[in-house]
């Protein structure tokens, strides 16, 4: 009797921060994110002597293994995402006693254009949580949103250690969340010493994750300036410049803890226009620390997606590294939504008609 082919389908939904950029890389600084409704989508199929990746363009990358690394064919440094991703969870599997095979990957994205360009929603976080929790699936490893997110950090930290996995959180739990980072230089220590399964069971210092819940009247608007921005790059040239103006770093860090926290407060007691004043306060904030150290947080079409949303009562900023990608507005009604809309369109700003999302779906056989 033939074998009948199952195929596992798992998604993450992608981020925008709220507050926090820049410090929340720094273990007990807060910010705020929230998950929105354009997914990564990702279907696995066992496969018999070779995978494949099938990324939605061009033919798909096949795929073997070298002892336990994969190898995949044309790319031999390509890929970081994906390959630390199956690396995390396959040695995770074989601290179980499980042993990997071969599979066939489809990858689809909603947070690109339709050019290919990306929106700045946390697509890589949201690529690598929609994998771990597919892997898990496929080599039948019940895994917590807890162990979901820890595992996938693990990941990301292989190919950046200076993030805060910030939106790897918003892409697991969903929703609106505060959240603060754990000491990254703890964890790569303790991965050292310690199994993975050990790793992901154990309390991790300063990390901090809860959820919020928005005012009833809260309108979040966003706003896409059509020009990409690489946040890892520009997190560099923050911390080479800091390096020649520690002072005015210290006194962000400083003036974002208290703005943050303030705003967390204000989601608490579901008083939007403290949520309001503490997004300008932020806002300037990084304006302050771009000014300082210079570089460009908030480019000339950002600032004028603030500009007019302030123009009808919209409290606007960058949202996440800044540089371009998109920018946010928070709202206390649609009224003036159309003309926000319209005016952004004129200055060459895109309106993103985002919803809220829910966290990882988990993945279901198909």
């Amino acid at each position: 009797m033939r074998e009948m082919k199952i195929m596992l389908i798992s998604s993450a939904p992608g981020k925008l921060f709220i507050a926090g950029e820049y410090a929340v890389t720094h273990p007990g600084y807060p910010a705020i994110l929230v998950a929105v409704d354009k997914f990564i989508t990702l279907s696995i199929e066992k496969a018999l002597y070779k995978g494949s990746i099938d990324l939605g363009r061009d033919r798909p990358i096949s795929w073997t293994r070298d002892k336990d690394e994969i190898v995949l064919d044309g790319y031999k440094h390509g890929l970081p995402h994906i390959r630390f991703a199956i690396k995390m969870v396959e040695t995770y599997i074989q601290e179980l006693g499980k042993k990997p095979n071969f599979y066939h990957l489809k990858i689809e994205s909603q947070l690109r254009s339709k050019e290919g360009k990306k929106y700045g929603l946390g697509s890589s976080a949201a690529l690598i949580v929609s994998l771990v929790n597919a892997l898990c699936a496929y080599y039948e490893i019940p895994i917590s949103p807890d162990e979901l997110f820890k595992l996938s950090s693990l990941a990301n930290l292989h190919i950046n250690r200076a993030s805060s996995c910030g939106d790897i959180a918003a892409s697991v739990y969903g929703g609106w969340i505060a959240f603060t980072s754990f000491d990254r230089k703890w964890v790569l220590k303790q991965q050292k010493n310690k199994s993975i399964k050990e790793l992901i069971s154990t309390k991790w210092p300063g990390l901090s994750i809860e959820p919020l819940n928005p005012p009833k009247e809260l309108r979040l608007v966003v706003g896409w300036t059509g020009e990409p921005a690489s946040t890892t790059k520009l997190l560099e040239q923050i911390n080479q410049s800091r390096l020649k103006n520690n002072r005015a770093y210290r006194n962000f860090l400083y003036g974002s803890k208290i703005c943050v926290n303030k705003m967390i407060k204000a989601f608490r007691e579901a008083d939007i226009k403290g949520i309001q004043k503490q997004v300008q306060i932020n806002r300037q904030l990084l304006i302050d620390l771009g000014k300082d150290l210079g570089v460009e947080i908030e480019s000339l079409l950002l600032t004028k997606l603030c500009h007019i949303g302030q123009k009808y009562k919209g409290y606007g900023k960058p949202s996440g590294a800044g540089g371009g990608d998109c920018g946010i507005l928070i709202l206390d009604s649609d009224e003036f939504l159309p003309q926000i809309i319209e005016e952004w369109r004129e200055a060459g700003i895109m309106y993103l008609p985002l919803n809220i999302a829910p966290g990882t779906k988990l993945p279901y056989k198909g």
